[in-house]
C-alpha cells in the first residue's frame, strides 16, 4: 500500500462550524467552539493519520482493492488540516491579521474544504468565502454542514445553487457535530492527494503546544458566559505552563479593553471568574489526565486589538520557535 498524504485548508464564513469539523477529524480538541463570529483568530493545525482503526476510514476501507493487503495499525494516509478564522471584513488590525491567516493558509494546499451552513441562506460572506476560492485555483470541495438539520428534499437545490456558483470538485454534506457523512468526506479527501511520506508522527494531532490549548480554553469559557461585544475584545495569554508528575500549574492573563468589561468578567463577588475557572480546569483535567491548578488575573489593555507587538505575543508559532 502506498501512502498518500497532503496539506488541506478549511475555510468559509463565520460558525459555519469549520472548528468543529476539524475536531471531530482529528478525534480530540485542537480548536475552540463557540457560538459567536470569530472564535477562531489564528490558522490551527490538525493532523489525522488514518489506519484501519480510523473512525471515520469504513469508506476508504470499502473500496480498497479485495486482494490489498496491510496491517490494522499500518497508516493508509496522512491529512493535515489548517482551520482558518471565518471570512470577514476586518475592522480591527486584528482582523486583518485573521485575513492574512487565510491568505497564507490559501497557498501551496493539495486541497481547499470550503465548508457552508446548510441553515443559513446564501450571503455576502458565502459570496467573499467563493471569491477567496477562486483567486487560490486549488481544487476545493464543497461541505455542506449541519445537513442533519434540513429536510433532505431542501438539500438538493441548496447544492445545484453552490454548483452553478464554482466547480467544485466535490460536494458532500454532512454534520460535522454528528459525525455524519464524514467518513465519506474523508475518502474522497485521500483520494484527492498524492502519494507522499508521513509528515508528522502518526500519534501527533497537532502542531499547536498544549499552554496554547490551555489559554484558548480559557477564553472558550468567557465567550460562552458573556455577551454583547465582550467575546471580541478579551484575550487570554498563558504567563505560566509547569507540568510534573502529579500537577500541572498554569497561569494566564485575561486581557479587557476596558474597566467595564474587567468587572464583567470578574462578576459580582468574582463569580463568574470563578465560574470561567472551574469549567477551564475541568475540561484541562479531562484532557490532560492530570490535576490542574490554575490562576487567572484579569487586566485592562486598551486597543490592545489594534497593538501589533501584543498580538504577535499571541501567536502560538511564536511558543514554538517557528
Amino acid at each position: 500500500m502506498k501512502l498518500r498524504s497532503g496539506f488541506v485548508t478549511i475555510l468559509g464564513r463565520p460558525n459555519a462550524g469549520k472548528s468543529t469539523l476539524l475536531n471531530t477529524l482529528v478525534g480530540s480538541k485542537v480548536a475552540i467552539v463557540a457560538a459567536r463570529p470569530q472564535t477562531t483568530r489564528t490558522a490551527l493545525s490538525g493532523v489525522v493519520t488514518i489506519d484501519a482503526g480510523y473512525r471515520f476510514a469504513r469508506e476508504m476501507l470499502r473500496k480498497l482493492p479485495q486482494d490489498a493487503t496491510f496491517k490494522k495499525d499500518e497508516p493508509l494516509a496522512q491529512v493535515i488540516f489548517l482551520d482558518t478564522p471565518g471570512i470577514h471584513e476586518p475592522k480591527t488590525r486584528m482582523d486583518q491579521q485573521m485575513m492574512e491567516e487565510v491568505k497564507a493558509a490559501l497557498s501551496e494546499r493539495d486541497l481547499l474544504l470550503m465548508v457552508a451552513d446548510a441553515t443559513i441562506p446564501f450571503g455576502r460572506l458565502d459570496e467573499a468565502a467563493l471569491e477567496w476560492v477562486r483567486q487560490a485555483k486549488t481544487p476545493v470541495f464543497l461541505v455542506l454542514n449541519k445537513a442533519d438539520r434540513v429536510q433532505k428534499l431542501k438539500l438538493l437545490p441548496i447544492l445545484e445553487r453552490y454548483s452553478r456558483l464554482h466547480d467544485f470538485r466535490e460536494m458532500v454534506p454532512v454534520s460535522a457535530l454528528a459525525g455524519d457523512n464524514l467518513d465519506v468526506l474523508m475518502e474522497r479527501i485521500v483520494a484527492q492527494l498524492p502519494e507522499g511520506p508521513l509528515y508528522f508522527p502518526a500519534d501527533q494531532i497537532t502542531e499547536q503546544p498544549m499552554r496554547f490549548l490551555a489559554g484558548e480554553i480559557v477564553r472558550e469559557k468567557i465567550v460562552q458566559q458573556t455577551r454583547q461585544e465582550l467575546p471580541y475584545s478579551n484575550t487570554v495569554l498563558v504567563t505560566q505552563y509547569e507540568e510534573t508528575d502529579a500537577l500541572i500549574r498554569i497561569a494566564t492573563d485575561i486581557y479587557v479593553e476596558r474597566e467595564g468589561q474587567k468587572a464583567i468578567v470578574i462578576g459580582a463577588g468574582g463569580k463568574l471568574l470563578k465560574l470561567v475557572g472551574t469549567e477551564a480546569r475541568k475540561e484541562l483535567e479531562e484532557i490532560l489526565g492530570k490535576k490542574v491548578f490554575l490562576e487567572m488575573h484579569v487586566r485592562v489593555r486598551s486597543e490592545w486589538r489594534e497593538d501589533a507587538h501584543f498580538l504577535g505575543e499571541l501567536d502560538w508559532r511564536r511558543m514554538v520557535g517557528h
